[in-house]
């Protein structure tokens, strides 16, 4: 179970990174996991019913990545998503998912290589759940 793929979506701000800039800095990784890109106008235009369709079409993690703090084209986009994603990770608890299946990640000044190792710890602590839940059962 340990070693099973994992499915990602991953939606971003276009203001902030382009999905082929993702890819390219995925490379390997996609051939280990299964991403689905969805670039955003704004990270604030994401509504909540998106990401939990994302759940119920199968992913094992959403990632939602936005703009620094202060660096959002539309001012406070960001602090939207970043609402959207709290709210989303309280419903997940709520009906007995693993919260930390959501995951929002700020552009930071490491650039997109500081993303792809977010997203590396991501995908690592989803694995550490789902293998920790298949061995409890």
């Amino acid at each position: 179970m340990n070693n099973q793929p994992l499915n990602i979506y991953l939606f971003h701000c276009t203001n902030s990174l382009d999905t082929e800039t993702i890819r390219r800095s995925l490379g390997e990784r996609e051939k280990d996991h299964t991403f689905k890109t969805i670039s955003l106008p704004c990270s604030g235009k994401l509504e909540l019913i998106y990401l939990l369709k994302a759940f119920e079409s199968g992913a094992d993690g959403v990632a939602l990545v936005t703009c620094k703090h202060g660096e959002c084209r539309y001012l406070e986009g960001n602090l939207r998503a970043q609402k959207r994603a709290e709210a989303v990770r309280a419903i997940l608890e709520e009906i007995g998912l693993d919260k930390e299946r959501m995951k929002l990640i700020q552009q930071g000044d490491g650039g997109v290589q500081s993303l792809i190792d977010e997203l590396d710890r991501f995908i690592e602590r989803i694995r550490n759940a789902t293998a920790e839940s298949f061995e409890s059962s």
